[in-house]
């Protein structure tokens, strides 16, 4: 896998702006959502490996040559997630077809690990910040009632986490990533200009890479474990703490 490194990430430029994707980067499924079948089939994955089974989940995604069909993404995600967490074949089978069928409100509403911390870090650069999710509207509800961030509809509320300055939900703008279209309605708002100095960090090849790249930003893949199937091209990065620091280094000159 290639190494995120400042100068992979922007050679000699500065960073002008900073948006994220929410699903693997911010949150994740809820473990009371999988717990209860994954336990039922005699599996007990603690925090750390339904995150590891996330990005597992996404990886066999991005290697598909069409884009799922309608409907099917779901269950498609959770036939390699229950298989990551070491299902075998027949049960992950099953285990798709249980957890799909479950009503999906609130189902990304949990702030992965260290991810509060990580995301402050970068609040702490100064840097204009959004957030850009494909989503089904409940994404700007969601990361409040977690604690991680809001918007600026709820500045001078009393709500926890980081203030944004945009966050845009597909469901709510009508257009979703990889269509370029959408990040236009983030950097409207944030006031900054399309160019290759704004990062869009996402944990999807077909998404978020894609998307940041037809609308002329930097994509940088959240690959916390080096499942990129096509890692060349693009910079990764591990964590949120960790684009802070290389982010911070090119702010300060430093290596």
């Amino acid at each position: 896998m290639a190494s995120a490194d400042s100068g992979e990430i922007l050679g000699d430029s500065e960073v002008s702006a900073i948006l994220l994707d929410a699903g693997g980067v911010l949150v994740f499924p809820r473990p009371g959502l999988v717990w209860p079948s994954l336990r039922a089939a005699g599996l007990e994955p603690d925090l750390a490996t339904l995150e590891r089974a996330h990005y597992h989940a996404m990886a066999a995604q991005d290697i598909e040559a069409q884009p799922p069909a309608p409907g099917t993404w779901w269950r498609n995600y959770m036939l390699t997630y229950a298989a990551a967490c070491g299902a075998s074949a027949s049960q992950a089978e099953q285990l798709a077809t249980q957890i799909a069928l479950r009503p999906r409100s609130g189902s990304w509403a949990y702030a992965g690990l260290g991810v509060k911390d990580g995301l402050r870090a970068l609040a702490a650069l100064g840097l204009p910040l959004g957030i850009v999710s494909n989503s089904d509207g409940s994404v700007e509800g969601d990361l409040r009632r977690q604690g991680i961030c809001y918007g600026p509809a709820a500045a001078g509320q009393e709500a926890e986490g980081v203030p944004m300055g945009v966050i845009v939900d597909s469901a709510v703008v009508g257009v979703a990533k990889p269509d370029p279209r959408i990040f236009g309605f983030a950097l409207d708002a944030l006031n900054v200009p399309a160019s290759g100095t704004v990062l869009h960090v996402g944990d999807s090849l077909r998404y978020d890479v894609a998307g940041a790249l037809a609308a002329g930003l930097q994509p940088v893949h959240m690959d916390p474990f080096g499942l990129c199937p096509v890692p060349d091209g693009h910079p990764h990065v591990r964590s949120l703490a960790a684009l802070a620091e290389l982010v911070s280094s090119r702010i300060t000159g430093t290596r």
